[in-house]
């Protein structure tokens, strides 16, 4: 996994959010806001890499579960701050795409992952 797709584009994500924070703390967009969409918006990728140390398949499942909920979040945020006006439309598409294409190779791996969980214990 050290090089795989998923890991690549989270962390790009999550580059990406920070460099957008920093931007819109100086043009004086809500601190809460941005302090809750750097949060988020980098504990998808983290939780992407930490994924490859889990402990057990079910460990591994339940990180992505959760970058899943952390992208999910992302978008709430990113969402809240183009419709107060702290983030332009063209922006907020590039960013809402990003969290789609996250959130639609989370939801396919996580699906994989079970499936695979769930056929490997019959077998034991």
């Amino acid at each position: 996994m050290a090089d795989s797709i998923l890991r690549n584009t989270s962390k790009a994500f999550a580059k990406n959010i920070i460099f957008l924070c920093r931007k819109l703390k100086q043009q004086g967009a809500e601190g809460v806001l941005l302090q809750q969409l750097l949060r988020c918006g980098t504990s998808i990728g983290a939780n992407v890499h930490e994924a490859q140390y889990a402990q057990s398949t079910k460990d591994f499942i339940s990180k992505f579960e959760i970058a899943l909920k952390e992208c999910n979040e992302s978008e709430y945020w990113l969402e809240l701050l183009y419709e107060t006006g702290s983030l332009g439309l063209q922006e907020f598409e590039l960013y809402k795409k990003e969290c789609i294409t996250l959130r639609r190779m989370l939801v396919s791996s996580v699906t994989t992952l079970k499936s695979k969980n769930t056929s490997t214990k019959g077998d034991i």
